[in-house]
């Protein structure tokens, strides 16, 4: 049993910080409060206690954006690189939308590879010339998105309800735990505009049928408030991005119970990292005034009382921003409401809330704790080396000041 005690301690709840308690972890659940005789004990005086972070929009094998041919061998070493630095940022679970498949989950579950609890979707599903359809125009589709069984496929171009229902099966037999589709046009898309629709109503209902007949849901790339409502007709029971909101979808959206993944950090990383992550040029002009936009559809979702997440949408390799999410949220809703978001909406999302987000008694032991106050100093998830302990499952994966040491 692991002990950590001296600490503050932010639940995930919302609730005010307490101070002067413990935690306790056995094996690989969260036992409750207060000590305990014969555990580890852990002091974290000075460090502030919070539950493992949730990304509920990752791209953790896109490494390979602006390096055309770049070998498998290469592309594995920076995924796996990337999965690392997930848990060196205190992100313990992570919803992988578009890139890495099943093999990956094997390889985590059996320790040959550290990194989060990854809940993959398999390719992103998109229509033919839409987002996620990459590569000049004027060759076929498909030619230049990897496709290594067992490790990534980044996109799966399919037109009309049967190839859309087939592609979603062989999604889940790659291992899929999700669905997402692109329903609107994209920055790094080619050829459409982020007010473009994709996909009909009728495609996406065969993905959502897909989808429910495993018990589980779709989540769509929707930069634009048309997209959203097609989608919401379709089935569609969570959104990504959500940039351009409106008052009226924005209603329908909360009367149909759906969530809103928002990602604004990202527009701005897309404008500064565009050469290193071979953005392409025509996808320049669609940032301007993106991240103003997310951030004011973010707050107008929160007014209508949509379930909203944080998701990080980071490309290439050496990921390590991926906190940077909740340092920019905090300065539109606050850091204790950033936080939950990044913990237990993220966790309600992916409909594990009976097993994390929050620090209660029976729910798995992912936890973190990071040096200073996240409540005056949000900005300290955007600098990995403020993590200083990470719990997941029980284990200490991380302990950069050998609180664990006897």
């Amino acid at each position: 049993m692991l002990v950590l005690h001296g600490g503050t301690i932010i639940d995930g709840t919302g609730t005010d910080p307490v101070t002067g308690s413990a935690l306790r972890v056995d094996g690989e659940r969260i036992a409750g409060f207060g000590a305990a005789e014969g555990a580890v004990n852990l002091d974290v005086d000075g460090l502030t206690v919070l539950p493992g972070l949730i990304d509920l929009h990752a791209h953790l094998g896109l490494v390979d954006f602006g390096e055309a041919g770049m070998p498998p061998a290469l592309i594995a070493a920076a995924a796996f690189e990337n999965l690392g630095l997930c848990l060196e940022a205190g992100f313990t679970t992570v919803r992988e939308l578009g890139g890495l498949d099943g093999g990956m989950v094997q390889a985590l579950r059996q320790g040959a590879v550290r990194g989060p609890r990854l809940l993959p979707s398999g390719p992103l599903l998109c229509q033919s010339g839409g987002h996620g359809d990459l590569g000049p125009s004027y060759l076929s589709h498909g030619h230049d998105v990897p496709s290594i069984p067992g490790l990534i496929q980044r996109s799966q171009v399919c037109d009309g309800a049967d190839e859309v229902r087939r592609a979603a099966r062989m999604a889940f037999r790659h291992g899929a735990t999700q669905l997402k589709m692109c329903v609107s046009g994209g920055v790094v898309s080619h050829n459409d505009a982020m007010e473009d629709t994709q996909f009909s109503v009728a495609e996406m209902r065969a993905a959502v049928e897909e989808a429910r007949a495993r018990g589980t849901y779709v989540t769509a790339h929707a930069h634009n408030a048309d997209a959203i409502r097609m989608g919401l007709e379709a089935g569609i029971e969570c959104f990504e991005h959500a940039t351009y909101l409106t008052e009226e979808v924005a209603a329908q959206v909360a009367a149909a119970g759906a969530a809103l993944d928002f990602t604004v950090s990202i527009c701005e990383l897309l404008r500064d990292q565009a050469a290193e992550w071979g953005v392409p040029e025509t996808g320049l002009p669609k940032l301007e005034g993106a991240a103003k936009a997310a951030g004011e559809s973010l707050l107008m979702a929160r007014e209508h009382g949509i379930l909203v997440g944080s998701g990080s949408d980071l490309l290439g390799r050496a990921q390590n921003r991926r906190g940077l999410e909740i340092a920019h949220r905090a300065g539109l809703v606050g850091a204790m409401a950033a936080i939950v978001t990044a913990t237990s909406s993220n966790a309600r999302i992916l409909r594990l809330d009976d097993e994390l987000g929050t620090l209660r008694a029976g729910k798995r032991a992912d936890v973190i704790a990071v040096s200073g106050d996240p409540l005056a100093e949000p900005e300290l998830f955007d600098d990995p080396s403020r993590v200083v302990l990470v719990i997941q499952d029980g284990r200490i994966v991380k302990d950069t000041l050998n609180l664990a040491t006897p």
